[in-house]
């Protein structure tokens, strides 16, 4: 574990606190399109993405959900850090988008880590910082953008955070993560298509000249 931890945290964790979760983390494994938080519920324990990825959503009263987010290895979410600090229920759904391994630290570490280590400190003041930033981002591509133009960006963002340019989803899929219907979707995807940007197959598409 403590390789695992030097090679994604190493840059940003000092060493004393990697061998201390190494010491108290438990590692796991979990298959893609498996739900790790739901909302409502309290938050045991912090993950620390190894590897993979993970979506985070959020649901609105009729539950349709939106796509707020990935993490990635490196990552942790500070959604569910405020929800550790506070003892609060989650506000947020995470669900892992591929096969992800991650290590889960105990909720009672998190005060006493903050005041024991500046790195960790650090850390959590800037996975604040970015994942707020990736919330904005979201918020210009909801207020500002056209439908054809977020599915772009949706395209890109799964290219790039599955390090691959065939993409395994489903229409309807795209469309419940984008909150819009699947005749849109496909509609928008047979445009790119003709377009030359992606190459569409059974239950994948292939970027191009995205």
């Amino acid at each position: 574990m403590i390789n695992e931890l030097q090679n994604c945290y190493g840059h940003v964790l000092e060493e004393d606190l990697l061998n201390e979760i190494a010491e108290i983390g438990i590692s796991k494994t979990i298959p893609e399109h498996v739900k790790m938080i739901e909302i409502g519920d309290y938050v045991k324990s912090m993950p620390l993405l190894i590897s993979g990825v993970i979506k985070v959503l959020r649901e609105d009263k009729n539950g349709n959900e939106l796509l707020l987010y990935y993490l990635e290895k490196g990552n942790t979410c500070s959604m569910t850090m405020a929800c550790c600090i506070d003892r609060q229920k989650s506000n947020i759904r995470a669900i892992t988008e591929s096969e992800v391994k991650l290590i889960l630290v105990p909720v009672n570490k998190m005060d006493e880590w903050m005041s024991k280590y500046e790195s960790w400190r650090n850390f959590v003041i800037e996975s604040y910082h970015n994942r707020i930033i990736e919330l904005l981002y979201t918020l210009d591509n909801i207020a500002f953008k056209q439908m054809d133009e977020r599915l772009i960006q949706y395209l890109k963002d799964q290219s790039r955070v599955n390090h691959i340019d065939i993409i395994h989803k489903t229409h309807k899929e795209i469309a419940y993560d984008l909150h819009t219907s699947r005749v849109v979707i496909s509609r928008l995807l047979k445009k790119l298509e003709k377009l030359n940007k992606i190459e569409l197959g059974r239950n994948y598409i292939k970027t191009l000249k995205l």
